[in-house]
């Protein structure tokens, strides 16, 4: 009795399986609920209003245009303070009362976390969110904007229908040390990912192989970023992601009725990393997110 119990909750923790074609639908369809709620969130990339590399050195901030870093003027005076990088540490300066705040406390001179590792100190003024991220040694503000025009206007994510024949498992095929990938972004930076191994799988008669690679510091999850012969057409055309579980007994899940559409097609101040070459797919993937067109 005890294995039998043990035995439905693996079932049960592992969710429906593919052959219950009703549960799987649901599945999904509450998994890309999830994903435009998410991309409709404060948080989500609708919001990205602004993308400012940083000199060493003082850094204007304000909605003077002339400022290194340029604040919509709806939320933030002309001078609103100074960013100071030095030696690879930024620290910020709220001008004489401009009230910054950073978890919801009034800053006077704060030291900022960014991204990397992170999380990043978020600075908040009115309906603007700001950190500092770092790109291949490189520091920059990302400005989030609660009004931003892209939010108010955005039309909604569109689909190609569920099909679970998209859902495949793979064989993984570990390198004998992880390894690190030298992984391009759109603006011509390029970011040293590990990769664990590849994973080998089945699709409309194809053996085909994607590379994943580790996104956050934990190593939780894979990550893979892929092209294929629906792109630029479709889809996206620099490429989809997705996410998997990291292997279970050598094999992976690779799930493309959840591929979705990079940060940058909905905005031009995301950093997104470009498919490496082995990970262009010679056939098409007609199984998640259609290009929302405006990028």
């Amino acid at each position: 009795m005890l294995a039998a119990c043990t035995a439905l909750l693996s079932l049960v923790a592992a969710g429906p399986t593919v052959t219950d074609d009703a549960a799987y639908q649901r599945e999904i369809e509450a998994w890309r609920k999830a994903r435009e709620a998410r991309l409709r969130g404060d948080e989500g990339w609708l919001t990205v209003a602004g993308l400012f590399w940083l000199k060493e050195g003082e850094n204007r901030l304000g909605s003077d245009p002339n400022a290194e870093v340029v604040l919509p003027a709806h939320s933030s005076p002309a001078r609103a303070g100074a960013l100071r990088v030095q030696k690879g540490k930024v620290t910020v300066e709220p001008a004489a009362g401009v009230a910054i705040t950073a978890g919801g406390k009034p800053v006077t001179k704060m030291e900022l976390r960014s991204d990397t590792p992170g999380p990043p100190d978020v600075l908040s003024l009115g309906d603007l969110r700001f950190f500092v991220i770092e790109r291949s040694g490189k520091l920059a503000i990302r400005l989030r904007d609660l009004q931003a025009p892209a939010r108010k206007s955005f039309t909604g994510l569109r689909w190609f229908p569920v099909r679970k024949e998209y859902r495949v498992v793979g064989r993984f095929v570990p390198h004998p040390a992880p390894k690190k990938l030298s992984v391009p972004n759109v603006l011509g930076l390029v970011e040293e990912m590990v990769s664990p191994g590849a994973v080998v799988f089945e699709l409309q008669g194809q053996e085909l192989r994607l590379e994943p690679v580790y996104e956050t510091p934990d190593q939780s999850e894979l990550f893979f970023i892929f092209r294929d012969r629906t792109s630029g057409h479709e889809t996206y055309g620099a490429g989809r992601f997705f996410y998997a579980d990291k292997p279970r007994d050598g094999q992976v899940i690779l799930d493309f009725n959840k591929a979705y559409t990079p940060p940058c097609a909905f905005t031009r101040f995301a950093t997104c990393p470009l498919p490496p070459r082995q990970n262009h797919l010679p056939l098409r993937i007609e199984a998640g997110e259609l290009d929302y067109g405006h990028h």
